[in-house]
């Protein structure tokens, strides 16, 4: 994409109704459309939403193929897709307003920031799907289920809350076992290292994105772990 076509994006997205941005990484302020100072204090439901409906999020969202599909399906639900690339955001949030669905939102953040932009238990679902696996043990600490980023997710994830990742990485899928399986707050809900050799456990595991099609072609086995960032009973 050329320079010209991502600025043009960045000064569209400006104007979308249902996008929100964090421009400064030192503070917590979100603006909305043309670039208007948002208060989510009181939670996205009451300012966004609303309605009492459950919240579930897509992190490294891309162009929020998998938001924009459960959003589809789900109308009593909201989500919100969450990435730093206001290019890719643009995609999403167009489809979702040509669409009209009023039911999904997308939020231009840094995912280590995430605990910033919601209430503490806001948050009953979140999926991570096909992220950089950062295979560098360098940069361990980038994973999105590394401790950094699960501590995030503890605070906004409702007692009960659900994580989902899906991935094609052995690495980052043995990784994330590890991770999660050490940390005793955590709770493994359920796990498949190929998840279309039987039908499927989870009905919402077939969508599939750009990235996943791109996977299978290439004889890749897609992974899942379900968990929660809290303890549960055993499943």
């Amino acid at each position: 994409m050329s320079t010209r076509n991502k600025l043009q994006k960045f000064a569209e997205v400006l104007a979308f109704p249902n996008v929100f941005e964090n421009f400064n990484a030192k503070d917590n302020i979100l603006v909305g459309k043309d670039g208007q100072q948002v208060d989510f204090s009181n939670g996205w439901n009451d300012l966004f939403f609303k309605n009492d409906n459950p919240i579930i999020l897509e992190l490294a969202c891309g162009r929020g193929e998998y938001s924009l599909e459960l959003a589809r399906r789900y109308p009593d639900k909201n989500f919100i897709g969450v990435d730093i690339k206001g290019a890719r955001i643009w995609q999403g949030a167009t489809f979702a307003l040509k669409e009209k669905l009023g039911n999904i939102a997308f939020l231009r953040t840094r995912i280590e920031h995430i605990s910033d932009f919601f209430k503490e238990g806001e948050i009953d679902e979140i999926w991570i799907t096909f992220p950089d696996p950062f295979l560098r043990k360098s940069k361990a600490n980038r994973r999105l289920t590394s401790p950094h980023f699960i501590n995030h997710y503890r605070k906004i994830l409702k007692q009960n809350g659900i994580v989902n990742l899906k991935t094609d990485s052995p690495q980052l899928y043995e990784y994330s076992m590890e991770t999660l399986s050490s940390d005793d707050k955590c709770t493994i809900l359920y796990t498949k290292d190929d998840i279309y050799k039987d039908e499927l456990e989870y009905p919402d595991l077939d969508i599939k994105t750009y990235y996943e099609k791109m996977h299978l072609e290439d004889n890749r086995k897609i992974k899942y772990i379900r968990f929660s960032t809290h303890p549960q009973p055993f499943p």
